[in-house]
Parts: C-alpha cells; structure tokens; sequence
C-alpha cells in the first residue's frame, strides 16, 4: 500500500472521439488547466490530478449504467469531491453555460453515513463525470 503521503496524484487515461471537443470542454466548459498536447491526446490538470484524453474513437463506448439510491448511475465515470460551499457554484456555473446534467444536483443518500451531494455530466465523447461534496468531509469513506 502506498501511504497517501507519498503520492503526488493520480493519473487517468481515458478515451475520446476527437481534440476540437475534448479541448472545448475541458478548457472551455470545466475551466482545467491544459498540459501537454500531442497529435492524438492532451493533459489536463484536474486539482492536481492528472487526467490524459486519448483520441480513439472506437473506445468510446455507450454508457452502462446501474441504480444507486434511486439514480441511474454511470459504471464507468470519474470526477471530484469538493467542498460543499463549492458544489452548487459549480453546478450553477455548468447550468450558466448550458451543459446538460445525466443526473440533476441533489442530496444522495441522506441521514446516512453516506449523505452527499452530487451530479452527474458528460463530456463530447460520452465519458460520464461525477462532482460530489460531504457537510463532512471525513464521511467520504463512511460504512453504513
């Protein structure tokens, strides 16, 4: 196991249909900070975290999802915790700029160990992102 004091960050490769809108929504739309960029992929710094789009069209696959209280949860997706005060900024900022919600903002999972706001989005290449808070933060791996 690697203590989390020892790491920097994560790292996740994912695929996308093409630069132009993986670009636009990236850096446009979620603000990121673009790295590196190449003929068929591109960095982006999410908090730290790095995340590489890798043009590949034939991956992008349709989405499968399950029901988690109540919603249709994306299997594969990816996103960020973040302070409560921040989330409904974020999610007003995206509704401001006309990205469309696969699972509107609200309240999972309430009165449990586990209560969290969260929404769901997707980018031009059907990669589902999650954004998520805790009132407590130290809930974030809460049994229960």
């Amino acid at each position: 196991m690697i203590p989390s004091s020892e790491h920097i960050g994560f790292h996740l490769a994912f695929p996308v249909k093409d630069l132009d809108s993986t670009t636009a929504f990236y850096g446009e739309v979620l603000g990121l900070r673009q790295g590196r960029i190449g003929k068929d992929w591109v960095d982006y710094d999410l908090c730290g975290h790095q995340l590489s789009a890798h043009v590949m069209p034939e991956a992008c696959k349709p989405r499968e999802a399950h029901d988690v209280d109540g919603d249709d949860v994306p299997v594969r997706h990816f996103g960020l915790v973040v302070r409560w005060d921040v989330w409904q900024g974020l999610a007003d900022r995206l509704r401001a700029k006309g990205v469309h919600f696969l699972i509107e903002p609200h309240v999972r999972f309430r009165g449990k160990p586990g209560e969290q706001a969260t929404f769901f989005i997707e980018d031009p290449s059907g990669n589902a992102l999650e954004f998520k808070a805790f009132q407590d933060p130290s809930r974030l791996f809460a049994r229960g």
